[in-house]
């Protein structure tokens, strides 16, 4: 099943631990779709960026409820 690229790869994430990866482990994050698998995830980032990728490891992410007074919400998960 091969896909858009850009449906794969949602944004790149830009964190202190994320931004530390880059410098230490040549690793770039990123977030991306809830149904995307490694395969797909390998060739869109292959694709984008004309690299060759060694690994890729996942990790998902459960949305938080908060709330807002008396609402009370879900952020989305990833």
């Amino acid at each position: 099943m091969n896909r858009d690229p850009r449906n794969v790869l949602v944004k790149p994430l830009m964190t202190e631990k994320s931004m530390q990866r880059k410098e230490e482990f040549n690793a770039i994050t990123f977030q991306v779709s809830v149904d995307a698998n490694k395969v797909e995830i390998r060739q869109a980032v292959e694709k984008v960026f004309n690299v060759k990728v060694a690994t890729v490891r996942t990790a998902s992410h459960e949305g938080k409820w908060k709330r807002l007074g008396k609402f009370e919400g879900r952020r989305p998960a990833w």
